[in-house]
């Protein structure tokens, strides 16, 4: 660790943030596979090698409460102070949004210094937030709460910035250069494909989305689909296109939370619904899932996932997603969802297919078309902070899949009676 005196225009720390300002360099002081610089009123301190694939990233502290914010709430403190314009990220040649997923990238290659900061007072702030969070039960009542948090920003926020067919989740990409409505389009056929799905078809769809899914499956496989969600602004959406496509007699949608659905279908779908699912509702999904089936059924489920050894951990704390995206969200293992399966339903896993990799070219994707749109977001009642938050956000979640500390897959799950030949 080296620090280098530097002018700067920003407020000089008091006593207790040089404290704070102390105790944090001398917990990075050990960084590993990169070199990150800070910046402040007290000089310039140098951590880590300049050496590996990620280029040096600047953090420039515009204002010494940032030393507080992370000492109070820790990493969700570190985003928040973004939030508040209390520090700029920079690396050469790179725009800030960039660069700050360089940070993320650098951060989870030393996950260990990463976990050290929600140590000491952190620990206070991190109770608080996990007692907010438990409020936010996935009851039936309380996940309609949630999904408005996040949804009720409106269908013309999120067209801004998704492809034409309104997919929120992870596209499927093939080569540089490819582009986001193919790679949605190709995860769409491979969800199809996977399904074997033909005319005559019943299917049941957990999470309309804005019914992407739907109307692709309706309009190029002939078959029928009755998907369901509990958010008021997609459905609305969601039947509008539905009857602008003239798939009216193929395609219903039902504004149901999915423990309310009935009946028996020859195939479902669930696309990256189960993050809103809630832990303590894993098994009610999964024995959901198994009667919604026929004897002979198959379901496809994409899910965000954490890696099995770091599921346990990730449940008793809040991130910065939890506190300010996703309201009473999480992010299952693979074994955890296989093993809530295995509890509740006589579903087989037929095949599993991860790519990650693709999720992090969606979400550059996404902050690409967002930061562009800016002058429509304002124009929308969106401030600096919801920016600064959105754009923190995108990155966050884009530097944690380029690093492989979360991924995304395809689950292929059957009945007992399913017999057939799992499509690559």
């Amino acid at each position: 660790m080296n620090t280098v005196a530097r002018t700067t225009t920003a407020p000089s720390p008091g006593t207790i943030d040089r404290l704070l300002r102390g105790r944090l360099l001398a917990r990075l002081a050990g960084l590993r596979h990169g070199r990150l610089r800070v910046h402040d009123a007290l000089g310039t301190t140098e951590l880590g090698p300049d050496e590996g694939l990620l280029p040096t990233v600047d953090i420039e502290v515009l204002d010494p409460a940032f030393y507080r914010a992370l000492a109070r709430r820790g990493s969700v403190g570190a985003g928040e102070a973004f939030m508040d314009g209390l520090w700029r990220c920079h690396a050469t040649g790179l725009s800030e949004a960039d660069a700050l997923v360089k940070l993320v990238r650098l951060l989870v290659r030393n996950r260990d210094l990463l976990d050290g900061m929600e140590t000491g007072p952190a620990r206070l702030g991190g109770a608080a937030m996990r007692a907010w969070h438990a409020l936010r039960r996935n009851t039936r009542s309380g996940s309609r709460r949630n999904i408005a948090a996040h949804y009720d920003l409106g269908n013309d926020f999120f067209k801004l910035f998704l492809s034409a067919d309104l997919m929120y989740s992870s596209a499927l990409w093939d080569g540089p250069a490819d582009t986001l409505e193919a790679a949605s389009t190709r995860k769409l056929e491979a969800i199809c494909r996977q399904l074997a799905l033909k005319p005559g078809d019943r299917v049941i769809e957990i999470g309309t989305g804005w019914g992407g899914f739907a109307l692709h499956a309706a309009r190029h496989y002939g078959c029928h689909v009755t998907t369901a969600t509990i958010s008021r602004e997609q459905l609305l959406l969601a039947r509008a296109r539905v009857a602008a496509a003239g798939l009216g007699d193929r395609v219903e949608v039902q504004l149901k939370d999915y423990r309310e659905l009935c009946g028996q279908y020859d195939k479902l779908v669930s696309i990256e619904m189960v993050e809103a699912v809630g832990a303590a509702y894993l098994d009610t999904y999964f024995a959901q899932l198994g009667r919604l089936l026929k004897p002979e059924g198959l379901a496809l489920v994409q899910a965000i996932t954490i890696e099995d050894h770091r599921y346990a951990q990730a449940l008793g704390s809040v991130d910065f997603i939890k506190r300010h995206v996703f309201p009473g969200s999480f992010i299952p293992s693979i074994q955890a969802l296989l093993s809530a399966k295995t509890r509740v339903s006589d579903l087989g896993l037929v095949a599993l297919r991860d790519f990650g990799e693709s999720y992090a070219r969606t979400l550059e994707a996404w902050r690409e078309r967002f930061l562009a749109r800016l002058p429509a977001v304002r124009a929308q009642g969106f401030d600096e902070r919801f920016i600064r938050m959105w754009t923190f956000y995108l990155a966050y979640c884009e530097g944690g899949f380029r690093e492989r500390s979360i991924g995304v897959a395809h689950l292929l799950l059957a009945k007992p009676g399913w017999r057939g030949t799992a499509a690559a």
